[in-house]
């Protein structure tokens, strides 16, 4: 008797393929009826795992811990968070999320999408993004937002972990408010790209990030004009950093910094949050830098995966 072959089947989200990872975070935020913001919605998948933190007051909370080595190169990312009209989300990380080289040489690539409804507010402060040496990883975050919808970004980015070379790193991101154009960029460092490390880009930093803050408030009073760290002209650069705090061409302000390492240039970007007078102190809470105790999980091994190293700035978990 002559048997047939088995029908091959689609490897599920979330599973080790030759080609790489599939894995996909839903995130969902709404409103009862008593104005409480409820997660109807919270499925981790592979490398995510997401975890309900205890909120004060009306808003809710979650972490994305890391649950294995990811993104390595062919791995497919997402992170999909909605905040539907007047609910508060914050969504905060673990640990950063380092970038390595897989088996095959594919780029990974990692895609953050966030919506705001109309009163609500979506804060996404994910730890720092490392791009280890000899990975390739391409990013894009888009934000829809509702007219009157709040948004606090934070994106912070080190090109190599301690005492090594950058891996190759493209980042576009793209903001749209009741669906028009606020804000699109793309960056791009490391191997193949002309002149990053110029004193014209980067000046010798390697780590570069930027807050963003977006709401109608900004209508009535737009953001002024400050000078972030070195830049200020108040101190020598010394190793500190720099950067500057100013208005978007729309109800919003865009703080954009560099400095030798994470640390820094996270106190760069809590700086432009405490001079960001039009955000007052609701932009202020959200970038204070969190101290709470590490949600841990247990962490999975893949397969081509590099492990941690001593010295890095922080560990090797899935943290967007």
């Amino acid at each position: 008797m002559t048997l047939a072959p088995p029908t091959p089947t689609a490897p599920r989200a979330g599973a080790r393929s030759a080609a790489g990872l599939r894995a996909t975070a839903r995130i969902l935020a709404r409103t009862d009826a008593h104005g409480t913001t409820r997660l109807p919605v919270l499925d981790g998948d592979g490398p995510f795992a997401l975890r309900r933190l205890r909120a004060h007051g009306n808003h809710a909370e979650v972490c994305v811990v890391g649950a294995m080595s990811a993104p390595l190169g062919g791995d497919l990312l997402a992170v999909e968070a909605t905040a539907e009209a007047g609910s508060t989300l914050r969504l905060t990380a673990a640990a950063a999320t380092v970038a390595l080289p897989g088996r095959t040489g594919e780029p990974a690539r990692y895609d953050v999408r966030l919506t705001v409804g109309d009163g609500a507010r979506l804060d996404w402060l994910p730890e720092p993004l490392i791009s280890a040496a000899g990975s390739d990883l391409r990013m894009t975050t888009t934000v829809e937002l509702a007219p009157t919808a709040r948004l606090v970004l934070r994106e912070e980015q080190v090109l190599g972990r301690s005492g090594e070379e950058t891996g190759a790193l493209r980042s576009r991101l793209t903001v749209r408010r009741a669906g028009r154009t606020l804000l699109d960029q793309e960056t791009a460092y490391g191997p193949g790209v002309p002149g990053w490390d110029t004193p014209a880009v980067l000046g010798g930093h390697r780590a570069v990030g930027q807050l963003l803050l977006i709401g109608p408030e900004y209508e009535a009073q737009p953001a002024e004009v400050w000078l972030l760290g070195a830049a200020a002209g108040e101190r020598s650069d010394g190793g500190a950093g720099q950067g500057v705090l100013a208005p978007l061409a729309g109800p919003g302000a865009l703080a954009t910094a560099v400095a030798p390492d994470a640390l820094r240039l996270r106190r760069l970007l809590d700086e432009a949050a405490l001079c960001d007078t039009a955000a007052g102190c609701s932009a202020r809470d959200a970038c204070r830098t969190t101290r709470r105790r590490p949600v841990r999980s247990p962490r999975r091994g893949r397969p081509g995966a590099a492990g941690p190293r001593s010295g890095d700035q922080a560990g090797a978990g899935a943290a967007r």
